[in-house]
């Protein structure tokens, strides 16, 4: 059951969002979600395999480089650089980068030869829930709320199975990484849905 229902749980969400796009199906902002999508089906896939891990993470990495253009393209137009406060910015973010160093500590003595692709993906995802967080009063409300607590359930999810591959395994941990990552990816396009209604 495994095998056939994992790889549905995006289909519907994949054709929801071609859907509702279909207008400006061209644009750079519908193209990066829904490769984003694309490119996590294709890791949700990947990663049934065990040997076929380091292939569905890089999957992942994908979608999230592709979020965090969608991110970027979904919000007001960007602050000058000269105009950022970087010290106020790091600050907000440190939560984020403290969870990922902690998670990072507890798996390290386990990665192997794994160490460079999982640091990168760690960084890449960080990425992308600070490029969510960095939306706040840059769009509506309820597309900020959405997309960043959508971005925060995916780096929960992509820490349990950090913890449960390369730490300590559990029981739990299947239900716990598909019910946050589903519950993440639905957020995330009903964000990305509420920024356009925003735009009419």
């Amino acid at each position: 059951m495994r095998f056939f229902s994992k790889p549905l749980i995006l289909i519907g969400l994949i054709l929801y969002f071609f859907q509702i796009t279909k207008p400006i199906a061209s644009t750079l902002l519908t193209k990066s979600i829904l490769s984003a999508l694309i490119f996590s089906w294709i890791g949700d896939i990947l990663l049934m395999w065990p040997h076929l891990f380091v292939y569905g993470l890089g999957s992942f990495l994908m979608a999230h480089i592709c979020y965090i253009i969608g991110f970027k393209l979904a919000q007001k137009s960007e602050t000058r650089i000269q105009q950022v406060d970087f010290v106020r910015t790091f600050f907000f973010n440190l939560p984020i980068y403290l969870v990922a160093a902690f998670t990072f500590y507890l798996i390290n003595p386990n990665l192997g030869n794994m160490k460079v692709p999982v640091i990168t993906y760690i960084i890449v995802i960080v990425s992308m829930v600070a490029t969510a967080r960095d939306r706040f009063k840059k769009c509506d409300s309820a597309s900020f709320w959405q997309v960043f607590i959508g971005a925060v359930l995916f780096f929960i999810s992509d820490g349990i199975i950090a913890l449960s591959k390369f730490y300590q395994a559990f029981p739990e941990s299947g239900v716990l990484i598909m019910g946050t990552y589903a519950t993440a990816q639905l957020l995330i396009i009903m964000g990305i849905r509420s920024y356009l209604i925003g735009k009419k």
